[in-house]
Protein backbone atom coordinates (compact mmCIF):
# COMPACT_ATOMS: atom_id res chain seq x y z
CA UNK A 1 0.00 0.00 0.00
CA UNK A 2 1.91 2.93 -0.92
CA UNK A 3 0.71 6.59 -0.10
CA UNK A 4 -0.57 9.04 -2.70
CA UNK A 5 1.61 11.48 -1.93
CA UNK A 6 4.39 9.51 -2.20
CA UNK A 7 4.06 8.76 -6.11
CA UNK A 8 5.28 11.65 -7.79
CA UNK A 9 5.40 10.10 -12.17
CA UNK A 10 3.29 6.77 -13.22
CA UNK A 11 3.62 5.73 -16.74
CA UNK A 12 3.52 2.41 -18.19
CA UNK A 13 7.13 2.79 -18.20
CA UNK A 14 8.16 3.46 -14.26
CA UNK A 15 6.68 4.82 -11.63
CA UNK A 16 8.79 7.65 -9.14
CA UNK A 17 8.02 7.03 -5.73
CA UNK A 18 9.45 8.97 -2.43
CA UNK A 19 10.60 6.18 0.25
CA UNK A 20 12.03 6.87 3.83
CA UNK A 21 15.23 5.14 4.92
CA UNK A 22 13.58 2.58 6.41
CA UNK A 23 11.37 1.54 3.98
CA UNK A 24 13.96 1.53 0.73
CA UNK A 25 15.88 -0.69 3.50
CA UNK A 26 13.37 -2.99 3.64
CA UNK A 27 12.45 -3.12 0.00
CA UNK A 28 15.55 -3.77 -1.02
CA UNK A 29 16.27 -6.60 1.53
CA UNK A 30 15.97 -9.98 -1.26
CA UNK A 31 13.69 -12.62 -0.38
CA UNK A 32 11.79 -11.35 2.45
CA UNK A 33 8.51 -9.65 3.30
CA UNK A 34 9.01 -6.20 4.51
CA UNK A 35 7.48 -6.43 8.38
CA UNK A 36 4.68 -3.86 7.81
CA UNK A 37 4.09 -4.91 4.12
CA UNK A 38 0.56 -6.20 3.11
CA UNK A 39 1.37 -9.67 2.42
CA UNK A 40 1.95 -9.81 6.42
CA UNK A 41 -1.82 -8.20 7.31
CA UNK A 42 -0.50 -5.55 9.01
CA UNK A 43 -2.08 -2.80 7.51
CA UNK A 44 -5.31 -1.21 9.34
CA UNK A 45 -6.34 1.26 6.73
CA UNK A 46 -7.58 4.57 7.67
CA UNK A 47 -10.95 5.55 9.59
CA UNK A 48 -13.81 7.41 7.89
CA UNK A 49 -13.58 11.38 8.00
CA UNK A 50 -16.25 11.74 10.78
CA UNK A 51 -13.94 9.27 13.45
CA UNK A 52 -10.43 10.39 12.13
CA UNK A 53 -10.64 13.17 15.91
CA UNK A 54 -11.35 10.51 17.93
CA UNK A 55 -9.53 10.99 21.12
CA UNK A 56 -6.59 8.52 22.63
CA UNK A 57 -9.11 7.97 25.69
CA UNK A 58 -11.85 7.39 23.32
CA UNK A 59 -10.03 4.48 21.67
CA UNK A 60 -8.65 3.31 25.07
CA UNK A 61 -12.86 2.97 25.75
CA UNK A 62 -13.23 0.66 22.96
CA UNK A 63 -10.50 -1.44 23.37
CA UNK A 64 -11.06 -5.34 23.90
CA UNK A 65 -7.54 -5.86 24.69
CA UNK A 66 -5.30 -2.90 26.84
CA UNK A 67 -1.62 -3.72 27.39
CA UNK A 68 -0.18 -1.00 28.49
CA UNK A 69 -1.21 1.85 31.62
CA UNK A 70 -0.42 5.65 31.23
CA UNK A 71 1.39 7.84 33.38
CA UNK A 72 0.87 11.84 33.19
CA UNK A 73 3.22 13.99 34.08
CA UNK A 74 1.99 17.38 34.84
CA UNK A 75 4.10 20.93 35.57
CA UNK A 76 2.55 24.18 36.53
CA UNK A 77 4.03 27.61 35.17
CA UNK A 78 5.62 29.12 38.03
CA UNK A 79 4.85 32.03 37.11
CA UNK A 80 1.98 33.91 38.39
CA UNK A 81 1.33 35.59 35.60
CA UNK A 82 0.30 32.51 34.04
CA UNK A 83 -1.66 29.88 36.16
CA UNK A 84 -3.26 28.20 33.90
CA UNK A 85 -0.03 27.20 31.57
CA UNK A 86 0.94 23.58 31.69
CA UNK A 87 3.66 21.03 30.61
CA UNK A 88 4.54 17.42 30.42
CA UNK A 89 4.67 14.38 29.25
CA UNK A 90 2.79 10.83 29.49
CA UNK A 91 4.67 7.85 29.34
CA UNK A 92 2.92 4.02 28.23
CA UNK A 93 3.97 1.20 30.66
CA UNK A 94 3.93 -2.22 29.59
CA UNK A 95 1.71 -4.28 32.14
CA UNK A 96 2.39 -7.28 33.05
CA UNK A 97 -1.58 -8.70 32.20
CA UNK A 98 -3.16 -8.38 29.53
CA UNK A 99 -7.18 -6.27 30.76
CA UNK A 100 -9.71 -7.88 28.02
CA UNK A 101 -13.24 -6.82 28.12
CA UNK A 102 -15.92 -9.16 27.57
CA UNK A 103 -18.41 -5.93 27.06
CA UNK A 104 -17.58 -2.84 24.85
CA UNK A 105 -17.51 -0.24 25.97
CA UNK A 106 -15.16 -0.05 29.08
CA UNK A 107 -16.72 1.49 32.35
CA UNK A 108 -14.82 4.83 33.32
CA UNK A 109 -13.71 3.50 36.50
CA UNK A 110 -11.82 0.41 34.20
CA UNK A 111 -10.06 3.11 32.17
CA UNK A 112 -9.45 4.80 35.43
CA UNK A 113 -7.44 2.26 36.35
CA UNK A 114 -5.24 1.93 33.22
CA UNK A 115 -4.53 6.31 34.06
CA UNK A 116 -2.88 8.10 36.62
CA UNK A 117 -1.33 11.81 36.60
CA UNK A 118 1.61 13.46 38.68
CA UNK A 119 0.75 17.06 38.96
CA UNK A 120 3.68 19.14 40.31
CA UNK A 121 3.22 22.74 40.74
CA UNK A 122 1.93 25.46 43.52
CA UNK A 123 -1.96 25.23 42.54
CA UNK A 124 -4.58 23.35 43.07
CA UNK A 125 -4.89 20.66 40.30
CA UNK A 126 -8.18 21.52 38.04
CA UNK A 127 -8.97 18.53 35.63
CA UNK A 128 -11.40 21.62 33.29
CA UNK A 129 -7.58 23.23 32.66
CA UNK A 130 -6.70 19.63 30.65
CA UNK A 131 -8.36 21.01 27.68
CA UNK A 132 -8.45 17.74 25.00
CA UNK A 133 -5.63 15.57 26.38
CA UNK A 134 -8.68 13.96 28.14
CA UNK A 135 -11.36 13.92 26.47
CA UNK A 136 -14.06 11.89 25.79
CA UNK A 137 -17.70 12.50 23.39
CA UNK A 138 -20.21 9.37 23.94
CA UNK A 139 -21.59 9.95 20.74
CA UNK A 140 -18.21 9.47 19.35
CA UNK A 141 -17.55 6.48 21.11
CA UNK A 142 -20.44 4.69 20.23
CA UNK A 143 -20.66 5.21 16.53
CA UNK A 144 -16.59 4.25 16.57
CA UNK A 145 -18.09 1.00 18.57
CA UNK A 146 -20.41 0.82 15.75
CA UNK A 147 -18.30 0.77 12.71
CA UNK A 148 -15.78 -1.35 14.53
CA UNK A 149 -18.67 -4.01 14.89
CA UNK A 150 -19.29 -4.04 11.03
CA UNK A 151 -15.37 -3.50 10.12
CA UNK A 152 -13.30 -5.79 12.37
CA UNK A 153 -14.48 -9.01 12.75
CA UNK A 154 -12.83 -9.04 16.53
CA UNK A 155 -15.65 -7.02 17.41
CA UNK A 156 -18.57 -8.32 15.66
CA UNK A 157 -19.70 -10.96 18.60
CA UNK A 158 -18.84 -8.12 21.22
CA UNK A 159 -21.58 -7.44 22.86
CA UNK A 160 -22.41 -3.80 23.00
CA UNK A 161 -24.13 -2.04 26.63
CA UNK A 162 -25.90 1.12 26.14
CA UNK A 163 -26.10 1.40 29.87
CA UNK A 164 -22.52 2.10 30.25
CA UNK A 165 -22.55 4.53 27.39
CA UNK A 166 -24.81 6.26 29.30
CA UNK A 167 -21.80 6.62 32.14
CA UNK A 168 -19.90 9.28 30.02
CA UNK A 169 -20.70 13.20 29.65
CA UNK A 170 -21.63 14.51 25.46
CA UNK A 171 -18.12 16.36 25.97
CA UNK A 172 -15.93 16.52 28.61
CA UNK A 173 -13.14 15.09 30.21
CA UNK A 174 -13.43 11.34 31.44
CA UNK A 175 -15.19 10.99 34.65
CA UNK A 176 -13.52 10.40 38.02
CA UNK A 177 -10.25 11.02 36.48
CA UNK A 178 -9.79 13.87 39.44
CA UNK A 179 -9.48 10.83 41.60
CA UNK A 180 -6.54 9.34 39.83
CA UNK A 181 -4.48 12.80 40.63
CA UNK A 182 -0.89 12.77 42.82
CA UNK A 183 -0.53 16.28 43.36
CA UNK A 184 3.04 17.65 44.96
CA UNK A 185 3.36 21.44 45.78
CA UNK A 186 6.57 21.39 47.54
CA UNK A 187 8.32 20.67 44.63
CA UNK A 188 9.70 23.86 42.62
CA UNK A 189 8.17 22.74 39.02
CA UNK A 190 10.63 24.78 36.69
CA UNK A 191 13.68 23.03 38.38
CA UNK A 192 12.16 19.52 38.23
CA UNK A 193 10.76 19.79 34.66
CA UNK A 194 14.98 21.01 33.62
CA UNK A 195 16.29 18.02 35.68
CA UNK A 196 14.29 15.56 33.79
CA UNK A 197 14.45 16.77 30.78
CA UNK A 198 18.25 17.77 30.67
CA UNK A 199 19.73 16.31 27.44
CA UNK A 200 22.14 17.80 24.65
CA UNK A 201 19.31 18.94 22.93
CA UNK A 202 16.64 21.27 23.92
CA UNK A 203 13.26 20.08 24.56
CA UNK A 204 10.45 20.42 22.66
CA UNK A 205 8.08 21.63 25.35
CA UNK A 206 11.10 23.81 27.29
CA UNK A 207 10.32 25.74 30.81
CA UNK A 208 8.80 28.76 30.19
CA UNK A 209 11.19 31.62 31.34
CA UNK A 210 10.04 33.71 34.52
CA UNK A 211 11.39 37.35 34.47
CA UNK A 212 12.67 38.81 37.80
CA UNK A 213 11.92 41.63 38.77
CA UNK A 214 15.01 44.20 38.96
CA UNK A 215 16.42 44.85 42.42
CA UNK A 216 16.54 48.66 43.68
Amino acid sequence: MLERAGIVDCSSDCVHLFLCTSCRVSLSKPDKVPRFALANNLYRGQLPLHLQDISWVEEKVCAIYCVTAHVTRLFQSSDPAQPKLFHGNTCAHDMNVVSTASVLPRTPSDVNGLLSIVFIGPGKFDAKQLGTVFRVRKHKIWSFLLWLKHHNRLYAAIPLDSAIISMYPDDDILPGLSDRVIEDHDLDASTVFEQETAGFDAHPAPSPKVQKPDAT
